[in-house]
């Protein structure tokens, strides 16, 4: 029996998993669920309208900004894509919304979107998009059993702004799946949006 990672009578918010070193196949094992990474197929929705406008906002006017802080890209990248997303899909947005299952999955859930579906997103500190999906895998896993009426495939993202990588949890499965491919912003904004809205609004 391999040994458990995490320490005993510990309390351990959703933040905390990002700063631990061991992989996440590790960090899920703690809570029964397998890991794999793979090219995922993802639920994709018509994207009736067009992003030009939002996509010619960021060409030009990035340039213009700093974004070596986290906040500024929140500000800067991350709101802009919310705001947007709010013209397509109908769906109410909690940020740093909390949330408590026990004390081992516990904390604040950067974005917390849902609609017919839930949704997190995890803003990745540091940069750190592998330590970031490590929170985003436990923020899935506490997502299944806050609420159990949730589908066989809970879905979520991790971003540093720029980029954006999509993660699920199979429910039957007992296992993390992450995607190999990610989402680049500003050029791959009209593929992002439709992965956003067949997870949040699907036909």
């Amino acid at each position: 029996m391999s040994k458990s990672i995490l320490q005993p009578d510990t309390s351990y918010s959703f933040a905390d998993y990002f700063k631990l070193s061991y992989p996440t196949k590790d960090i899920v094992a703690e809570f029964g669920y397998g890991y794999e990474l793979t090219k995922l197929s993802l639920p994709h929705g018509t994207l009736t309208g067009s992003l030009e406008r939002l996509q010619h906002t960021f060409y030009t006017k990035l340039p213009h900004i700093s974004l070596t802080s986290e906040a500024a890209k929140r500000e800067m990248l991350v709101a802009p894509i919310i705001l947007e997303l709010l013209d397509y899909i109908q769906m109410e947005v909690d940020i740093e919304y909390p949330l408590y299952v026990d004390e081992r999955l516990h904390g604040n859930l950067d974005y917390f979107m849902h609609s017919s579906q839930d949704f997190v997103i995890v803003a990745a500190k540091q940069t750190d998009l592998e330590r970031g999906f490590s929170q985003l895998a436990v923020e899935l896993i506490a997502m299944a059993r806050y609420r159990d009426e949730q589908p066989e495939h809970i879905y979520g993202a991790v971003t540093v702004g720029d980029l954006w990588r999509f993660g699920m949890l199979d429910r039957q499965g007992m296992r993390i799946v992450k995607d190999i491919d990610s989402f680049r912003v500003p050029l791959d904004l009209d593929e992002l949006f439709q992965v956003f809205i067949g997870i949040l609004q699907p036909e």
